[in-house]
């Protein structure tokens, strides 16, 4: 008799998982935090609420740590970053088509902290101490002593589950530091690698 395969039942969710595919959120995320990533500073500039009102509040630079980062094509040169819909980066770049990426070193991990927080004090006190530059295109942070630094234009969003994905063109991109190795997350926590 000739193999045949045999009919797979489908995945039948068990009551606690809450999901049609049958994997909890605690499992995914378990299973997902096995996966090594890099570390990077997401910045962009918030503009002024009212140009025209000089007593209005001027712009504001907006950071955001983010491990879901990657590139997406040689030519045209293209990065995507996931950000968590409904979140101030997904909303401020929603309008605002610039932003810049910072690659953060092992030494930068107080940086990728302290942007990581929740229900964190303005963005403004957040970059008081840190020293960077602001880009050539985007007028947004470029975090001194990363190990590369990015400018990028969204060229496009995509919804995906609780996220957007945003793909930009780079416009320009620099390694102005080849000390130290990079920052990595892995399960939940900030490392070195070695």
């Amino acid at each position: 008799m000739p193999n045949t395969p045999t009919a797979t039942s489908p995945i039948i969710p068990s009551p606690a998982s809450g999901h049609a595919e049958g994997v909890s959120n605690d499992e995914f995320r378990a299973a997902m935090s096995r996966l090594a990533s890099g570390v990077v500073l997401v910045t962009a500039q918030e503009p002024p609420l009212d140009p025209d009102d000089p007593s209005a509040p001027g712009s504001e630079d907006v950071g955001m740590t983010a491990t879901a980062f990657m590139s997406v094509s040689l030519d045209p040169p293209l990065v995507l970053v996931s950000l968590r819909e409904g979140s101030r980066m997904d909303e401020l770049l929603d309008e605002q088509p610039l932003w810049a990426v910072s690659v953060l070193s092992e030494s930068q991990r107080h940086i990728a902290g302290r942007f990581a927080m929740k229900g964190r004090v303005s963005d403004r006190l957040l970059f008081a101490d840190i020293p960077y530059t602001r880009g050539e295109y985007t007028d947004a942070p470029l975090v001194g002593g990363a190990l590369a630094v990015l400018e990028c234009r969204t060229e496009q969003r995509v919804r995906a589950g609780d996220h957007t994905l945003v793909i930009g063109r780079v416009l320009t991109a620099r390694v102005p530091s080849a000390e130290g190795g990079p920052l990595t997350y892995f399960r939940g926590r900030y490392r070195q690698l070695g």
